[in-house]
C-alpha cells in the first residue's frame, strides 16, 4: 500500500525468472500501513485455536482499508489448518492516523461464533509501547501477562444497565413474580 505496487505479484514474476520493471531508486514511499492478522484464537487462553461456525462475518470497509481473507459468513473454521481468518491492512498519511484507522477498522469488524484475536490486536496497537515504537518481539510477555487488560466492558453501560434494571424491578415488583419454572423453556434446554 505504501509503494503503490503489488509486491506479491512482483515476487511471483521474480519466481518465474522475470526481471523487475523498476529499480530500488524508482520506489517512493507514501504514508504508513499497518497489518494485523485476525486469528480464530483465544488470547485469554494462551492463544489456543477456536473452531466453529462464522455465524456473523462482516468485514470493515472504507478508504485505505483492505481485508485479505478466504472465509464467508456461515463457513466453518476447521481444526485441521492454520486458524487465520484474515489479514486486515490499513493505509494513512501518518503512523498516528494509521493506528486510528486500524482501531476503527477493528471496531467495525463483526465476527460471531468463534473467539478471535481482534481485541488483542486492538490492545496491542493502542498500547503506549507500540504507539511510541519502543517495543520488540517480547511484547506479549512484557505487556500481555494479565489478560484482564482486554476487558473492554464499558463501565458506563454497566451502570446504566444496573439503574434500568433497578427501575424495572421496583416498578414491576407488585405486577409480576418470578417463577423459575416459567422461565425454563425448550430453547434453554436444547442449548449445548
Amino acid at each position: 500500500m505504501i509503494s503503490g505496487l503489488d509486491l506479491v505479484e512482483q515476487q511471483i514474476k521474480v519466481a518465474r525468472g522475470e526481471k523487475l520493471a523498476f529499480t530500488q531508486d524508482d520506489l517512493k514511499i507514501n504514508g504508513h500501513a499497518l497489518e494485523v492478522r485476525v486469528y480464530a484464537e483465544d488470547p485469554q487462553n494462551n492463544f489456543l485455536p477456536d473452531i466453529g461456525t462464522l455465524e456473523v462475518y462482516k468485514r470493515p470497509t472504507g478508504e485505505g482499508v483492505r481485508v485479505d481473507d478466504g472465509f464467508e459468513e456461515g463457513m466453518e473454521i476447521p481444526i485441521y489448518y492454520d486458524p487465520m481468518i484474515s489479514k486486515l491492512i490499513v493505509h494513512a498519511p501518518t503512523r498516528k492516523e494509521a493506528i486510528e484507522k486500524m482501531t476503527k477498522a477493528i471496531g467495525d469488524y463483526d465476527i460471531v461464533g468463534i473467539k478471535t484475536t481482534l481485541d488483542f490486536c486492538n490492545f496491542t496497537i493502542n498500547h503506549a509501547a507500540f504507539k511510541s515504537g519502543d517495543f520488540d518481539t517480547h511484547f506479549v510477555s512484557q505487556y500481555f501477562s494479565d489478560t484482564t487488560v482486554m476487558d473492554n466492558t464499558d463501565t458506563n453501560m454497566q451502570e446504566i444497565a444496573a439503574v434500568m434494571a433497578n427501575y424495572f424491578v421496583e416498578d414491576n415488583s407488585e405486577k409480576a413474580s418470578y417463577e423459575p419454572s416459567a422461565s425454563f423453556n425448550s430453547w434453554s434446554s436444547n442449548r449445548k
